[in-house]
Formats: C-alpha cells, structure tokens, sequence
C-alpha cells in the first residue's frame, strides 16, 4: 500500500522522492507526539458531549428565529454549552461577530474608558488591534478615549517579565486590564501555555486583586485540556472559524468570562438597555454546533500538521518554531525562510494543495491593518477560516511564514510536503 501512495503522490501531485521517503521516516519517529496529542483530543470531546448532553441540546434548538430575535431558543443554548465548555460564568456567541478582532474589540471597547489602563504583558498584540488600542492612529481608538497602553515585552525566553510587570501595576493608581494574547501572531516567541497563564494571572491577582485579566484565545482553543478561564482569567474571546467552529461554522466570534463583564460588552455589542436579549443567529445554530462537536478531532489533526511540518522542515535545514518536539499552545508553526521568493513559492505550494482554488496564484499585498505587504495561501470551504490549512507572512525580515490548520492532517501533511516541493524545485 505504501508504494500505491507514494507512486501517486509522485505522479499526481509532482513530489519529489526524497520528500516521500523522507515523510515516511518522520511519520514513525512523530508516533509518540501523536499519541500524546490523541490523548488530549479524547479528553476535549468527551469535553464538548459533556457539556451537550447537560445542556439537553435538542433539535429543536436548531431553528431560528426572525426580526430581533428574542428568545432564539438556540442562541441562548449555544452561549449555555460555550459557558460550559468554557467554565465560565456567561457568553457571547453571535454570528454577526465577523473575525476574532471583533470579538477582541468588543471586549476592550466594552469594558474599558477613561480612567482604565490596559496593560499588554505578552509584547505586542497583533497588528490588526493597531487602531484599536491607538498605537495608530484612529478617531475610535482607546487612546483616544482617555485609555493609557502600557506594553511589557517578554522576555528573550519568551517568559512573562514579572519584575517589569509589578512595576507597572503598582506605579498606577488606575483602574487595570493586564491583556495576554495566547497565540504567537506575526512574532518568533513561544506560545503561551495555560500554566503559564495560571502563573502569572495568580502574580497579577495578588497585586492588585481588582486588576480584569482578559487573554486573546484565538488559536488556542482545545490544544490543551484547560481553557484560560479555568486558569483564572476573567474574560477571554475568539473566532468561530478558527478551532472551535471545527470547520463548520461559517461566521463568528465567541466571549466568555464573568457575568458583570459579558453583561456591559454585550451593552456594547447591541445598545445600553438590549446587551444579549436581540440578535439572530440566521439559521447557523446547527452547524456552529456540530463543528464545535468535531472541533477537538479537527484541532488535533492540525496539531499534527503543525508537527510534521517543523520536523519536515527541520530535516531540510530551516530554522521552524516551535520546534517538532515543543510543547505547543496553539496550531500555528512558524517557519524561517530565506528570502521574499522562499516565502512566495512556501505560499504557492500551500495553494497547490487546497481543495478549493488550487488554480490561483497567491501574491503579497497591501492588506489593511498590517505595515508590510502580506502574501496569504488559503483554498477553503470558509473564507478566511483559519482552521483550514492556510499560510501567511508579512513580506519583511526575518521571512518567517506561518502554517496553520488542517481539518485533515492527510490535508496538512500534503501541503507542508507541497510548500517544500516548491522550494526546492
């Protein structure tokens, strides 16, 4: 059977042999990793039924209603089951969220104003929160609304600064929201682990135990067997069509976290006096849920993915982060390339590899929010959808790429071997 797929992998996708046999070779040196990973995704679905089966989702829940949507009976069950996903006190998850920055605004903008400082603990947030928090400018921009920024970088290990942290906290007599984002982003440092989390939100906590910790969750949802809030955050937000939309969810955001708090970002979201009570779900209920029932199986093949490729890449001599054999906190792995044309064909490979649109060329451009051009690779079912393989890199020094997703690692795999075969041709 092995020679049936390696002699179609040569004919019909144009891979090179050594890259075959080479994937053949990894595959059992990666067997332990992925063990380790299946086990993680047995626990996150047993998770996810859990918390199905004691919210008595029914079918029924499935319909929808129309005009302002009061008592959409199955908007209200799924913010009940991320609730409990979650172990939250409450929840947002709306279709009308349109990307995780969104959901990441609506946080910051419900809850901070004049006389509140934000405190970003983990550098800097990604490039497209800019405008948001005003480190460009914007007439809506926190910054201008009175909210100092503060940033306290990580250090070269990529652990929290804990000096330079207290300093900040205690140098301030404002009120204060200490912002970790999880996920590396368009940066070389390590993803944050939830025990790394639960330290320093602990540190934070006995400081200043008024302090609101909030963490961008994007990416990492299902990747370990905690969630931030059960390492005492207290508000956290993501994209439904990243990991927990599973790949079926066709929209959205989600926020979970104290009551109070999801209570005045909802005010927010709507208008003072509405918060959660309106708002259709446009008939997505169905699929939101059924993806976010295969969302830890779908998480964990683009976990793999992520590993094959470090390790694929690692043997052709390039420099990946995380390494094969890291512990991960998110499904992005980062590549470091060697030139603007290494990161152009990476990217076309990927394209090569999609299901949709395999015919197109991916070119950088000026994409709004960032300060280079980006070039992005992605053929999906959901546009935009980050939980299908995809990849992306600004156009700038150091030409670091970022692979991520994969609702198959069959998927995965093929695209990592793809984007090499490009390079190397």
């Amino acid at each position: 059977m092995q020679n049936i797929l390696d002699e179609f992998l040569q004919n019909s996708f144009d891979i090179r042999k050594d890259i075959i046999d080479e994937t053949n070779k990894i595959e059992d040196e990666l067997n332990p990793i992925f063990l380790q990973i299946d086990k993680i995704k047995e626990y996150n679905s047993l998770k996810v039924l859990d918390a199905m089966r004691k919210s008595r989702l029914s079918d029924t829940h499935f319909s929808w209603n129309t005009g302002y949507g009061y008592n959409d009976a199955g908007r209200e069950k799924t913010e009940e089951i991320f609730t409990n996903i979650f172990k939250s006190e409450d929840s947002i998850v709306r279709p009308t969220i349109v990307n995780g920055t969104h959901a990441l605004t609506l946080c910051l903008q419900g809850i901070l104003k004049s006389g509140f400082e934000l405190i970003s603990i983990s550098s800097k947030p990604y490039d497209t929160l800019d405008q948001v928090i005003g480190i460009s400018d914007s007439y809506h921009s926190l910054k201008g609304q009175g909210v100092i920024y503060k940033q306290i970088d990580l250090l070269e290990n990529g652990d929290f600064d804990y000096p330079q942290i207290e300093e900040a906290i205690k140098s301030s007599k404002l009120k204060k929201m200490v912002y970790i984002q999880r996920s590396k982003g368009y940066s070389r440092r390590k993803s944050i682990m939830i025990d790394d989390i639960e330290k320093v939100v602990k540190f934070v906590k006995s400081i200043d135990p008024e302090a609101i910790v909030m963490v961008d969750n994007c990416y990492g949802e299902f990747i370990e067997t905690r969630e931030p809030i059960e390492a005492g955050a207290d508000v956290i937000a993501g994209s439904l069509i990243k990991n927990p939309g599973g790949g079926l969810a066709i929209a959205g955001g989600y926020i979970c976290g104290r009551r109070d708090l999801i209570d005045i970002i909802a005010q927010r979201m709507t208008s003072p006096g509405i918060g959660k009570e309106c708002g259709l779900t446009f008939g997505t209920t169905r699929t939101l849920l059924q993806g976010l029932f295969l969302a830890p199986m779908i998480v964990s093949n683009a976990k793999k993915g992520a590993v094959f490729c470090a390790k694929l890449f690692e043997h052709y001599g390039y420099d990946t982060f995380p390494l094969f054999s890291d512990e991960r906190s998110d499904i992005i792995q980062s590549v470091g390339l060697k030139s603007k044309e290494e990161i152009v064909n990476f990217c076309k490979g990927i394209q090569k590899a999609a299901p949709v649109d395999s015919f197109v060329t991916p070119e950088p451009w000026a994409m709004p929010g960032y300060d280079s051009e980006v070039i992005m690779a992605a053929g999906a079912f959901i546009q935009g959808s980050s939980i299908e393989l995809s990849a992306d890199a600004p156009i700038k020094e150091p030409y670091t790429v970022y692979f991520q997703g994969g609702l198959t690692y069959e998927h995965s795999k093929i695209g990592a071997q793809m984007a090499l075969n490009e390079i190397l041709k």
